[in-house]
């Protein structure tokens, strides 16, 4: 039994969770719960064992001074609780951690113990994979769930993914097992620049959040961070003919695949969420995974500090990708 001293009765629960790993690429779905962690200011309550969960060879401890003293941070997943303000106020557990190397079964089960012990009426699970997306365009968001019922209701895809997977997958199956709803939501990440950090993924990631669960999230320095991030790549793009000629070929086949997207109903998703964006303006406040399975091409540089180059056709490796839940 799971027994939580000093946390408070938590309201309307949702917990929030992603990992560092095979399913985190470009740092955007464990930074975007580290945005959430530090601009509500996050209490953590709870730790898992290191011991229970991590191969130390592969997740190493690291070594810091504190006032003189030698201390050791070990690689775990923490757990703490914001709330968030407004006129319908609610609490979130932001669940933050590494992949596990082992016991992924007594992992969930962990954690899914937290939940029960909290009341959480929903998991959301964020991750980012690598895919053939240009980094000139919106970044895709995929929302799935093995539960018909809520995909119904809450506008998801029901997950029909077959093949290997990470723990974003566990979890939301461990999750669906023992009868709590649970979500999960996919950032795509350019494969030919998927070394960390992408705000772009991150922010993308946490307005489809802040949709699902209806709370405003207060985005700080993300949108320019975001924008910046994509100017670097775009001269970067600009400097190299053979980037410039692939990521015009990558823009051309989304633009072709989403242009019936171009909608009245994507519009007006848009618009609705630049309105409460502006009606809340004073208020309070490794390798990856692919479609396939496999690992995802790793970042490419001449040498160091050099150019990007990317793959020499968007099918030559196996970075197309989508969801592995």
């Amino acid at each position: 039994m799971i027994e939580l001293e000093g946390v408070p009765e938590l309201i309307d629960p949702v917990m929030v969770a992603a990992f560092e790993g095979w399913n985190d690429a470009g740092d955007a779905a464990s930074t975007a719960v580290a945005h959430l962690d530090r601009e509500w200011k996050g209490e953590v309550f709870a730790a898992l064992d290191a011991e229970d969960y991590y191969d130390f060879q592969v997740n190493r401890p690291t070594v810091f001074l504190e006032n003189g003293v030698r201390k050791i941070t070990w690689p775990t997943t923490r757990l703490s609780v914001v709330r968030v303000g407004g006129e319908k106020p609610r609490d979130l557990v932001l669940v933050r951690g590494i992949e596990p190397s082992m016991r992924w079964r007594s992992f969930c089960n962990e954690i899914l113990g937290f939940a029960h012990e909290l009341g959480v009426e929903l998991v959301v699970v964020l991750g980012a994979l690598l895919g053939d997306t240009p980094h000139t365009r919106p970044v895709p968001i995929s929302g799935t769930t093995s539960d018909p019922d809520l995909a119904r209701r809450m506008d998801l895809e029901e997950t029909k993914y077959e093949g290997p997977t990470g723990i974003v997958g566990i979890l939301q199956e461990a999750c669906t097992h023992a009868g709590v709803p649970a979500v999960s939501l996919w950032a795509a990440v350019p494969h030919y620049v998927s070394q960390p950090p992408n705000p772009k993924a991150t922010l993308a990631l946490l307005n489809r959040l802040e949709d699902l669960i209806d709370v405003r999230i207060p985005l700080g320095e993300l949108p320019e961070d975001a924008r910046a991030w994509q100017v670097g790549v775009d001269q970067l793009a600009a400097e190299d003919s053979e980037v410039a000629e692939y990521v015009q070929t990558l823009e051309e086949a989304r633009d072709t695949a989403e242009l019936p997207e171009a909608s009245g109903e994507a519009i007006a998703r848009e618009f609705e969420r630049y309105l409460r964006r502006r009606d809340g303006a004073s208020g309070p406040p490794g390798g990856h995974a692919t479609a396939d399975g496999s690992e995802g091409p790793s970042y490419r540089r001449d040498g160091p500090g050099g150019r990007s180059r990317p793959p020499k056709s968007p099918r030559q490796e196996d970075g197309d990708e989508s969801p592995d839940d």
